[in-house]
C-alpha cells in the first residue's frame, strides 16, 4: 500500500458513517475504487523519479472514489499524502518539508499568492541539486485556496504557477471529464502531475502517469454504468507502453 491507501484507511477507521459517493452500491476494490470485476491493480506500475510529490487533502477527498491523487501514487514511489487540517499540522508534514534533500514548491496560481516569494512557471534548472518536492493542494477550486491561505507553513516556499504557455509548450490538453471543472482551464490533481514531470524531463513517467489516469477513468465509468468517453483501445495502449518501457529499462541494464 502507499501512502493514499493509507491515509484513505485511516480515515475511514474513524468515519462515523459510510461515505457515499455516486455508484455507492458498487463492490469497489478499496485500492483503485473501481468495481472488483474492473479492478486495475495488477495493471499498476509504480516508478523511481527524479521528482517527489507531497499531495495534501482536503477531508472531502480522502474518501472519495473518484480522487485522482491516488493515481499519482500509484505512479510515483516517491508520493506522501497527509490530511489537511487547518490547526493540527501532521509532524511528519513539518519534518518534510525542512528535509535536506528537498526543494518544496508549493503548485499553485500565481495570482493568488499574496507574499513576497519567487514564483515559477515551469519546474526551475539549475537552482538547486536537491530533488523538488511538488505540494500538490488536493480539493476543489475552493477548498484549495481555503487551505493555501490557511496554512502558515506553506507561505514563505516558493510557488510554481503552470500557466496556459506551459501547457502549450508541452502540448497538453486536459482529458479528464469525470467531475467537471469549476473553471476553464482547471485540471485534475493527476493532470498537474503530469504536467510537472514533464516539465522536469520525466517524460517517460509523465506519459505513464497520463495513460494511466485515463485507463482509470475507462474502468470507473464501467463500474458505475456511465457513458465511456474514453476510447476503449486505451487498454491495449496502456499494456503496449508499459511492454516498451520494461524492455528499455532491461536493455538498459543488462547493456551496462
Amino acid at each position: 500500500m502507499h501512502a493514499v491507501h493509507q491515509l484513505y484507511f485511516s480515515r475511514k477507521a474513524i468515519s462515523t458513517k459510510p461515505f457515499n459517493a455516486r455508484g455507492k452500491g458498487v463492490i469497489r476494490c478499496e485500492l483503485c475504487q473501481v468495481a472488483k470485476v474492473n479492478c486495475i491493480c495488477q495493471l499498476c506500475v509504480s516508478r523511481v523519479t527524479a521528482s517527489a510529490f507531497m499531495l495534501l487533502m482536503h477531508d472531502s477527498e480522502v474518501l472519495k472514489p473518484s480522487n485522482t491523487g491516488r493515481l499519482i501514487a500509484d505512479v510515483v514511489k516517491e508520493t506522501y499524502a497527509f490530511q489537511w487540517q487547518r490547526t493540527d499540522v501532521d509532524a511528519n508534514l513539518l519534518t518534510l518539508l525542512h528535509d535536506i534533500q528537498y526543494q518544496p514548491y508549493v503548485v499553485f496560481p500565481e495570482e493568488y499568492v499574496t507574499s513576497n516569494i519567487p514564483v515559477h512557471h515551469s519546474v526551475p534548472s539549475g537552482l538547486s541539486n536537491k530533488k523538488p518536492l511538488f505540494i500538490l493542494l488536493d480539493g476543489s477550486w475552493r477548498e484549495a485556496k481555503k487551505m493555501y491561505r490557511k496554512s502558515p507553513y506553506l507561505e514563505r516556499l516558493p510557488v510554481i504557477s503552470l500557466t496556459q504557455s506551459v501547457l502549450h509548450e508541452l502540448k497538453f490538453d486536459s482529458k479528464y471529464t469525470l467531475r467537471k471543472a469549476e473553471k476553464d482551464f482547471q485540471l485534475s490533481t493527476a493532470e498537474i502531475a503530469t504536467l510537472l514531470l514533464a516539465s522536469n524531463a520525466e517524460y517517460e513517467v509523465a506519459e505513464q502517469l497520463s495513460l494511466w489516469s485515463r485507463l482509470f477513468e475507462f474502468r470507473y465509468r464501467k463500474s458505475v454504468c456511465q457513458r465511456n468517453l474514453i476510447d476503449p483501445c486505451i487498454e491495449s495502449e496502456y499494456q503496449t507502453f508499459l511492454n516498451k518501457a520494461q524492455n528499455r529499462i532491461a536493455e538498459e541494464k543488462f547493456g551496462n
